[in-house]
């Protein structure tokens, strides 16, 4: 009997938890769907009907309550706004914040002119710009993804949200 044994067992039992531990942070990553976890909304192709893929994507999680909403990432083919929304009854209501963001994939957080309260339902939503940078809700419209559904994605205020990082 070597006496290394004990030692490369012990070295391969660490690499397979290891292993283990990389697929599932994968798998929850990339291609799971965690309750209060980052989840992509919408991937939309152009609107023109181009031959290029133009991506418009949410990805963030449930909230802290406060003045301060944080987004994982914000994804637009053309610059845009990001809307925050109250909840109306089941539906987008009041806006209580809008951040403008470039093209591209951008991590990012809008400053609330209303706090989110514990337990409430939010919108985040996607909206173009009009070319002036100035965010207006009659002329910024909402953007859709390739079957006319608007871009959004829904998110609550809690407490509760967790240790792991939110946003």
């Amino acid at each position: 009997m070597e006496p290394n044994n004990g030692v490369k067992t012990w070295q391969w039992v660490v690499t397979a938890i290891v292993i283990i531990v990389l697929i599932i942070i994968g798998i929850m990553v990339f291609g799971g769907k965690k309750a209060g976890g980052p989840t992509d909304v919408t991937t939309s192709p152009s609107p023109t009907g181009t031959a290029s893929q133009e991506v418009n994507r949410i990805v963030m999680a449930d909230q802290y309550p406060g003045n301060v909403v944080y987004l994982s990432s914000i994804q637009l083919a053309k610059g845009g706004w990001v809307v925050i929304h109250k909840d109306n009854a089941g539906q987008p209501g009041e806006i209580i914040g809008s951040q403008w963001f470039d093209a591209g994939i951008n991590p990012g957080k809008i400053t609330l002119t209303s706090s989110t309260v514990e337990g409430g339902t939010y919108y985040t939503i996607l909206h173009s710009d009009d070319g002036d940078k100035v965010f207006n809700a009659t002329k910024d419209l909402p953007l859709k993804d390739s079957n006319g559904a608007i871009i959004m994605k829904i998110f609550r205020a809690l407490a509760s949200v967790g240790a792991e990082f939110k946003g």
